[in-house]
């Protein structure tokens, strides 16, 4: 496919039975994103007319896509990639950890790969200090808090010896994500008595500001007994799919105080296919609740129940485009703007959208992260 081309699409039902075969679209599509010499992921995938252009390396991507990979191991199914020696680099080079959300990546990556070096992890990075050490944490970063707070979530789980060692660590960790939830259930961006910049936007928080909360609180609740974030989580997540489009989309900015949709694009993909049926399938395991039709239905704008009728996965190319996003830079500006007297209008016509024919590879890492235990096995 062209890259300025688009092709319409009948919309279908998604559902489980598509799961492997898209999981199988990630494996393949990660395998142009590896950068051998390296041993890590690229920063991006870029369309360009006639082929794909790989830029950069990513050691946050990486860790991403690792957690991916290892959750398809998990289940049994082999990968092309030396997956341990990505881990073992990313643990050598420790120069990328450069806040307390990349640490709380590798504590993660430590639990799935290596959980026998958690304790050399957690004194090394001296992370009973991290907190007040690393200034994401000091202003209450919402995703780089619940990266935090899911990889000693994953810590506990993985050796419960460290219980009693990350029980406070875990508590104030998430008692910081807990001021910057509204009522209404949703995360701002950061904390708004932190810093002028908080004061300004904190309230404001994207979609990865829900979504990571939502896991990393489910997995504190999970491995503590914490009932409190059983509650918080299921508040944002049902806000959340309250707020879902009609074709499925789960949209970009939103207000922590009112629950209003701040802007509505781009819609990313890795939202549709990765990073938000991760979330749900946490709050789901420890309250039981069913989100699988709104999992599903956002699943299906990927499949072209979209606002271009546009089957965003380009499966002779192993990729699924980034975004469907405005046309005008300035369009998602005006809507916040506007959205302070108004309430902004939902899906934009097709002719103000436009397709983003790139790819990064935590989306693929997130995927098989959220689908590869849904894995319907063979008959």
């Amino acid at each position: 496919m062209m890259i300025d081309t688009m092709i319409r699409q009948a919309p279908r039902e998604v559902g489980k039975r598509d799961i492997p075969e898209l999981c199988d679209l990630a494996v393949r599509g990660l395998a142009s994103m590896f950068d051998a010499k390296e041993q890590l992921f690229c920063h991006r995938l870029v369309g360009t007319p006639g082929r794909l252009v790989r830029e950069g390396v990513s050691p946050r991507y990486t860790a991403m896509t690792l957690l991916g990979l290892r959750e398809l191991e998990s289940v049994g199914v082999e990968c092309s990639f030396d997956t341990r020696g990505c881990y073992e680099s990313l643990l050598r080079a420790r120069e990328w950890i450069r806040g307390v959300g990349e640490l709380g990546l590798l504590i993660w990556m430590t639990a799935s790969f290596d959980p026998d070096r958690l304790e050399h992890v957690l004194r090394s990075f001296n992370c009973e200090t991290a907190l007040d050490r690393y200034s994401d944490a000091r202003q209450f970063h919402t995703m780089e808090l619940a990266w935090f707070l899911a990889g000693l979530s994953h810590a506990r789980e993985a050796r419960p010896n460290l219980a009693d060692r990350l029980r406070d660590l875990c508590a104030e960790t998430c008692r910081r994500l807990e001021e910057n939830q509204g009522e209404c259930g949703l995360f701002g961006h950061m904390g708004v008595k932190r810093s002028f910049a908080g004061r300004l936007r904190g309230h404001i928080g994207s979609l990865a500001d829900q979504v990571y909360p939502m896991y990393a609180m489910s997995m504190y609740a999970k491995a503590f007994g914490i009932e409190n974030s059983i509650g918080r989580t299921m508040k944002c997540a049902t806000t959340l799919c309250g707020a879902q489009g009609k074709l499925g989309q789960w949209w970009w900015l939103y207000d922590a105080r009112s629950a209003r949709v701040l802007s509505h694009y781009p819609v990313y993909s890795v939202h549709q296919h990765g990073m938000v049926p991760m979330a749900l399938f946490a709050v789901e395991d420890i309250t039981g609740r069913c989100f699988d039709a709104s999992i599903y239905k956002g699943l299906g704008w990927i499949y072209g129940a979209n606002e271009l009728g546009m089957d965003m996965r380009e499966c002779s190319q192993n990729v699924i485009w980034r975004c469907l996003l405005p046309r005008q830079k300035q369009t998602k500006y005006r809507e916040i703007a506007l959205s302070v007297v108004r309430a902004s209008s939902e899906e934009a016509p097709a002719n103000k959208l436009k397709t983003l024919f790139e790819q990064r590879p935590y989306e693929f890492g997130w995927l098989l992260f959220a689908f590869a235990k849904k894995i319907q096995p063979s008959a």
